[in-house]
C-alpha cells in the first residue's frame, strides 16, 4: 500500500466549498447588500471570488475552489458588499473567517460547518454579524474526491468510502435539478474557528471510537441489506457521498435522489410491522412535509427508515402484488392530488425570489404580441418573481386579480388556431394540439418557447390557462411515451382501424406499406415511417411495428422542434423533476383547473357581507346563476375573480389578494348607500362583487347581465 506520509511536508490539495451565508448584518437602511465571498490562502497568492448575490442578507453560492495549502498556511474567507467596494479602501466589508492551520486539520473531511463571521481586527468599530457555511474536503490522491453536495448538473464519479463500515455522517443535502437543497447538519453547532475544544484523554476517546464504530457497523449492515433487496431499475446507479450516505443517480436525466427507486414511494407498511424507532433515532419533516430520520447517536440524517429491512420490504411487495391480482378493479395506488399540490407549491415557493416583481404592461388590443416581446426579454428567474400586471390606460393595482385576467385573455389569443401555432384535434371536440404546419411563420419556434413560458408562469403562480390540450400532449410534457390507447380520445375511427389490424388476419386485405400520405396546404405529401418505407409492405409479421410507428407519426409528425421549444420554456419555470409524482390527467387539472362549475359547491362556499341568505340580492343572485348556461356562468365567474377556472379543491380554495396560502372565498357584498342605476362592481383581487340595493329581480338581472357581457377594464377605488 503506498505511503502518503510524505505529503505532510509539502502543500496538500483541498477543495473548499462556499455554500452560503446566513443573517449578514445590514449596514444600509434602504438597501440590502450585494454580497460576494473572497477566499485567500494567506501568503501563497491564491485568491478566488464567488459570484455576487444581489439584494439579500442570506446569499447562496455553492461554489468550490481547489486550494494548495502548506503546513503553516491559513485560509481567510471574507464577505463584501459589491455596491461599496469601489468607494474607498476597506469599504463594503461584511465580516470574515480566518481558518488557522490547526483548525484546517480539524475541519477537513467533516462535512459542512457553520462558522461565525468576525471583525478584521478587534479595534474595528463596524458591527459584524452572521455565519458562513463551508466545507473542506481533501483532494490528495488516495483520499475521497467527491463533494457532499450532489448537484445533478455536475456529478463526478465518486470513489468508494475509505472505510466501507462507516455510517454516513454530517449533513444530508437533497437536490433535484437545482443547486439548493434541504440541509440538516447534526454534526456541529454554530461556533467560531478561533475557539478550541479541549481534547478528551486518549483512553476514553479510544473506547468511544470503538463503540461508535460498532454502532455504525450495525446500521451500515442494515442499510446494505436494504439496498440489496432487488436489482436497480435500468438507468440507475447507486453511489455514496463523502460521509457514506447512499444516493441514486438517474443516468438518463442526470438527476440524483435519496429515494431508493426499487421502493415504491406509496409502499404502505403498517406501523405495527415496523415497530418503534431504534434508540436515539427521531423522525422529522422537511419544509415540503417529507419525512426524514435523525440518528442522534452518530449525528447523521437519512431519508430511509432505519426500521426497514429486506424481509419487511419483500413481504410488503408480495402482499401488494397478491392484492392487485385478486382485485383487478382496485386502484394501483391511492392518489392524493391535494397533498401533491401542496408539496409542489412548497417546492416552487422556495424557487421564488424574495424581492422584486415581474412587471408587465400590456394593452388589451395587442396583448399577444406585447406579452411575447416583454416575456422573451426576461430571464427565467425574473419570471418567477411576484407578478405585477398593468393594462395600459387602466389604473388597477394587481393583487392577483389582474394577473388572472391577463392569463385568461392571453391564453385565448396564443391558443387561437387563427395564429397557426395550434389546431383542433377533431371537429367535434375543441381540444388543441400543435400544428405541424406552423413553420409558415419563420419565428414559430420562438413563439412556442413563449407559450411554454406562459403556461409555466400560470402553474408557478397558481393560476390557470383557459384552453385544453389533448391527453397525449400532457403525457409528452411529462416525458411519457404515447401509445395506441391514447389515439381513442383523439381519433376514434383511426383507433378502431388500427385495433382491427392487430386483432385480425390482414393478408390480402391491407395493401399498405410503411409510408403515409397526408395533406399539407392542399398538397399531398408522403412521409415514410421508417427508411425505405415505401417499398416495405405491411404483413402479419410486421403489423405491430407498423401500428407503433403509425401512432408515433400521428402524434409527433413534424412537431418535434415545436414541442421541444414549448417544453424548454415550460421547464424554465417548472423543473421537470417536480412533475414526476403527477400523471397526465392530474397535470391537465394543474394547468387548466376544473372546467365544470358546481353551483352547489359555489353556493356553500360563498361569503356574505352586509346581507344574509334571506336578503333579496342573495336570492336573486343564485336564481340568476341557476338560469345561466355553462358559458354564462363561466363569464360571471371570470368577471368577479379574473378567471373562469375553479381550483382543484373547489370554491373553498379560491385564491385572492396577494396569493397567500389562505383562501379568499367568493363574496357577495350589499352596498346600501349606492344609486340603484349603477352596475354591479367586481373586485377581482378579493373575489368580491358589490351590488346596489336593486328594487326588483328584473332590474337586478339586467344590470348583472350588462356588467358581465358589456364591461371590461380596471380602475382604482
Amino acid at each position: 500500500m503506498p505511503n502518503h506520509t510524505g505529503r505532510r511536508d509539502g502543500p496538500m490539495k483541498l477543495r473548499l466549498t462556499v455554500l452560503c451565508a446566513k443573517n449578514v448584518y445590514k449596514r444600509d437602511f434602504f438597501r440590502l447588500p450585494d454580497a460576494f465571498a473572497k477566499v485567500v490562502v494567506d501568503g501563497s497568492g491564491q485568491c478566488h471570488s464567488t459570484c455576487t448575490c444581489k439584494g439579500t442578507l442570506d446569499p447562496k453560492w455553492n461554489q468550490h475552489y481547489d486550494l494548495f495549502v502548506g503546513k503553516n498556511d491559513s485560509i481567510t474567507i471574507s464577505l463584501w458588499n459589491h455596491r461599496k467596494i469601489h468607494k474607498k479602501q476597506g469599504a463594503g466589508f461584511l465580516g470574515c473567517v480566518r481558518i488557522l492551520s490547526n483548525a484546517i486539520q480539524r475541519l477537513k473531511d467533516t462535512g459542512y460547518q457553520r462558522l461565525d463571521l468576525c471583525k478584521q481586527s478587534p479595534d474595528d468599530n463596524e458591527t459584524v454579524r452572521g455565519q458562513i457555511v463551508i466545507s473542506l474536503m481533501s483532494r490528495d490522491r488516495g483520499a475521497y474526491s467527491g463533494s457532499a453536495v450532489i448537484d445533478s448538473r455536475s456529478i463526478c464519479s465518486p470513489l468508494p468510502p475509505a472505510d466501507p463500515n462507516e455510517l454516513p455522517e454530517g449533513p444530508a443535502i437533497e437536490t433535484a435539478g437545482s443547486s439548493s437543497g434541504n440541509i440538516t447538519n447534526h454534526l456541529v453547532s454554530t461556533r467560531s474557528v478561533h475557539q478550541a475544544r479541549q481534547r478528551t484523554n486518549e483512553e476514553g476517546g479510544s473506547k468511544s471510537s470503538v463503540r461508535r464504530q460498532s454502532s455504525r457497523f450495525r446500521n451500515y449492515q442494515n442499510r446494505s441489506t436494504l439496498h440489496q433487496t432487488l436489482d436497480l431499475p435500468e438507468g440507475y446507479e447507486q453511489r455514496t457521498t463523502a460521509q457514506g450516505q447512499v444516493y441514486f443517480l438517474d443516468t438518463g436525466t442526470g438527476l440524483s435522489t435519496w429515494h431508493d427507486p426499487r421502493l415504491p414511494r406509496d409502499l404502505a407498511i403498517r406501523e405495527e410491522e415496523l415497530g418503534t424507532l431504534p434508540h436515539g433515532w427521531e423522525a422529522r419533516r422537511t419544509p415540503s412535509s417529507r419525512v426524514y430520520f435523525v440518528d442522534h447517536n452518530n449525528r447523521t440524517t437519512q431519508f430511509t427508515d432505519p426500521r426497514l429491512n429486506a424481509e419487511i420490504i419483500n413481504r410488503a411487495l408480495t402482499e401488494r402484488k397478491r392484492g392487485e391480482s385478486s382485485s383487478p378493479q382496485a386502484p394501483r395506488y391511492q392518489r392524493d392530488l391535494v397533498q401533491k399540490l401542496k408539496s409542489i407549491h412548497a417546492e416552487l415557493q422556495q424557487l421564488q425570489p424574495q424581492t422584486g416583481h415581474c412587471r408587465l404592461e400590456v394593452s388589451r388590443e395587442n396583448i399577444f404580441e406585447e406579452s411575447y416581446r416583454q416575456i422573451m426579454k426576461l430571464k427565467p428567474k425574473d419570471l418567477r418573481k411576484r407578478l405585477m400586471i398593468k393594462f395600459k390606460s387602466e389604473e388597477g393595482l394587481d393583487y392577483g386579480g389582474i394577473a388572472r385576467e391577463w392569463l385568461y385573455l392571453l391564453s385565448h389569443e396564443m391558443l387561437n388556431p387563427y395564429y397557426g401555432l395550434f389546431q383542433y384535434s377533431r371537429d367535434d371536440i375543441y381540444t388543441l394540439q400543435i400544428n405541424p404546419d406552423s413553420g409558415v411563420n419563420p419565428d414559430h419556434l420562438s413563439y412556442f418557447h413563449f407559450v411554454g413560458r406562459a403556461i409555466g408562469m400560470a402553474v408557478f403562480h397558481a393560476h390557470y390557462i383557459d384552453g385544453g390540450f389533448t391527453m397525449p400532449f400532457y403525457k409528452q410534457l411529462l416525458g411519457k411515451p404515447v401509445s395506441l390507447d391514447d389515439m381513442e380520445g383523439v381519433d376514434p375511427d383511426l383507433h378502431r382501424s388500427l385495433c382491427w389490424m392487430l386483432e385480425n388476419d390482414i393478408t390480402d386485405i391491407i395493401q399498405n406499406n410503411f409510408a403515409v400520405d397526408h395533406d399539407c396546404f392542399g398538397q399531398l405529401t408522403t412521409s415514410e415511417l421508417k427508411p425505405n418505407g415505401k417499398n416495405i409492405p405491411v404483413t402479419m409479421e410486421n403489423k405491430k411495428e407498423y401500428v407503433k410507428l403509425y401512432v408515433q407519426w400521428r402524434f409527433l409528425r413534424g412537431i418535434e422542434p415545436q414541442f421541444l421549444a414549448l417544453q424548454k420554456g415550460f421547464n424554465e419555470l417548472i423543473p421537470q423533476h417536480l412533475l414526476r409524482p403527477f400523471d397526465e390527467r392530474e397535470l391537465e387539472l394543474i394547468i387548466n383547473g376544473l372546467g365544470k362549475i358546481d353551483v352547489e359547491d359555489w353556493q356553500s362556499n360563498t361569503r356574505l357581507k352586509h346581507c344574509s341568505v334571506d336578503s333579496n340580492i342573495v336570492k336573486w343572485f343564485w336564481k340568476a346563476v341557476q338560469s345561466f348556461d355553462e358559458e354564462k356562468r363561466a363569464r360571471l365567474l371570470q368577471f368577479v375573480t379574473g378567471t373562469s377556472k375553479v381550483p382543484l379543491q373547489g370554491f373553498k380554495a379560491l385564491q385572492g389578494s396577494t396569493g397567500a396560502a389562505g383562501p379568499r372565498l367568493f363574496t357577495i357584498h350589499l352596498v346600501q348607500d349606492t344609486n340603484t342605476d349603477n352596475l354591479p362592481k367586481a373586485h377581482t383581487c378579493f373575489n368580491r362583487i358589490d351590488f346596489p340595493p336593486y328594487e326588483s329581480y328584473e332590474k337586478f338581472f339586467d344590470k348583472l347581465t350588462c356588467a358581465v357581457e358589456e364591461t371590461c377594464g380596471f380602475t382604482v377605488e
